[in-house]
């Protein structure tokens, strides 16, 4: 008999049919044993009596927590004063006549819902993600992820598959992981920068969901050394704006598509996800500053080059009081001290046509218009130190025509981590690296 999923038993009153999954819980009541049993799509309650099948019963006797079965039974509903309303499959229950064990367990360190500390919890990551609040948050991550080329592919843009090793790095003030490629040296790339800029040149609209690294020597809650950035960039722009619109748009789509399709994961979270405004508020940089001194109580923050974390907090605080806004966008960040292909201000030479999204205190998107000029691109390699040979394969798409470009990028666990509320953004990543672990502690690890 075809495999039915446990969402969909709810739909089969009457009929037969055959269960794979984990055991979430056993209870015991004395001749009946009731399973939970839990699948890909959720869990379903089953019953196993000793008059209906002794041989599933002497089965379901053995069963713990995450024992792997197949169940086969038929589906009837519940009495209406057992139907659980908090449930999908709270109408039904399996009454189980054939039971077979496909895998054994060892009796769990923890309860899966458990609160732990962090470090218990990361080391423990290939138990404790089957719990039922991590299984949600990364559905969303993956509904986030999902939406984000749904939108850009809704809007013409083609997905490109970005490198991971790269000769050079495309922004000279972060750290690299340096590799020995063969008989050179190389780097674990830090972004796709240079790469979906040279594909505006093929397709003019373009996108990619990719992991990047940042060999910063962070240990926080806000960052990671390698993390999943969801990066587009698209031709034929007026400036910086239009980007920023397209950022809005994806937002609003994002969060109508949690609504739509992941609101048993909302509900489960008690997530409350936030109404994105049609406009998203914009400040410059030096405005927000003076803001932030004048009616925030910061200080020591007008003439920064950029905020910092406790900035971030407070500007996200008065977007959302003042504003009515938990994302702000901040723009015109200093020309020194963005990547040397930003593209400066006419009016303001000494600022750039860029921005970042913060939402509810964080960063979480970064982006902006490119200088498309290949001339202007050569001064400023030359402006910031670098070698003009390093960037030839970069430039020669530059050499040959590029519309007006721009783009941006955004940390997909830093997104994640906000929209859920965990306080620490390693509770919204798939296997965290940061400077103290690989899977387990490096100081477990003899590397």
């Amino acid at each position: 008999m075809e495999r039915t999923c446990a969402i969909d038993t709810a739909n089969k009153i009457g009929q037969e049919v055959t269960i794979s999954g984990w055991v979430d819980g056993r209870r015991d009541h004395g001749k009946l044993i009731f399973l939970d049993i839990r699948d890909m799509t959720g869990i379903v309650q089953a019953v196993v009596n000793p008059r209906v099948s002794a041989g599933a019963h002497k089965a379901a006797e053995e069963l713990r927590n995450e024992f792997v079965v197949e169940a086969k039974g038929r589906v009837n509903r519940r009495p209406e004063n057992l139907i659980n309303p908090k449930m999908a499959t709270g109408t039904v229950e399996i009454e189980i006549t054939d039971l077979e064990i496909l895998a054994r367990a060892e009796p769990l360190p923890f309860e899966l819902d458990t609160n732990l500390n962090i470090d218990t919890y990361l080391d423990n990551q290939p138990l404790t993600l089957r719990s039922r609040k991590n299984q949600a948050i990364f559905r969303l991550q993956a509904a986030i992820a999902q939406s984000f080329r749904d939108y850009l592919k809704g809007m013409k843009f083609t997905e490109f598959q970005a490198p991971k090793i790269v000769a050079q790095a495309a922004e000279g003030g972060a750290e690299v992981f340096r590799i020995k490629y063969f008989d050179h040296n190389a780097y674990l790339a830090q972004s796709p920068q240079l790469y979906k800029q040279i594909m505006v040149g093929v397709f003019e609209r373009v996108f990619t969901v990719t992991s990047v690294y940042r060999a910063e020597p962070h240990s926080t809650t806000r960052h990671l050394n390698e993390y999943v950035s969801l990066d587009m960039e698209m031709g034929f722009i007026k400036d910086h704006t239009d980007v920023m619109k397209v950022l809005n748009g994806w937002m609003a789509y994002l969060i109508e598509q949690l609504q739509k399709n992941n609101a048993a994961d909302v509900k489960l979270l008690e997530i409350k996800l936030p109404a994105v405004p049609k406009e998203i508020p914009s400040l410059k940089l030096k405005d927000a500053q003076e803001i932030l001194e004048k009616e925030c109580g910061a200080k020591n923050a007008i003439g920064q080059s950029d905020l910092d974390p406790e900035h971030e907090r407070l500007i996200c605080k008065y977007a959302q009081e003042k504003l009515n806004s938990e994302f702000i966008f901040i723009t015109h960040y200093p020309t020194k001290k963005r990547p040397f292909y930003t593209y400066p201000d006419e009016q303001d030479p000494e600022t750039t046509k860029s921005f970042d999204l913060l939402f509810r205190g964080v960063e979480i998107t970064t982006g902006g218009q490119r200088i498309n000029d290949y001339n202007q691109l050569l001064a400023n390699i030359d402006k910031w130190g670098y070698k003009r040979e390093n960037f030839s394969f970069y430039l020669e798409a530059f050499k040959y025509g590029m519309p007006p470009e721009g783009g941006c990028a955004t940390g997909l666990e830093r997104l994640t981590q906000k929209l859920v509320g965990v306080d620490n953004v390693k509770l919204a990543t798939l296997f965290p690296r940061d400077m103290n672990r690989i899977d387990l502690s490096l100081g477990k690890l003899k590397l």
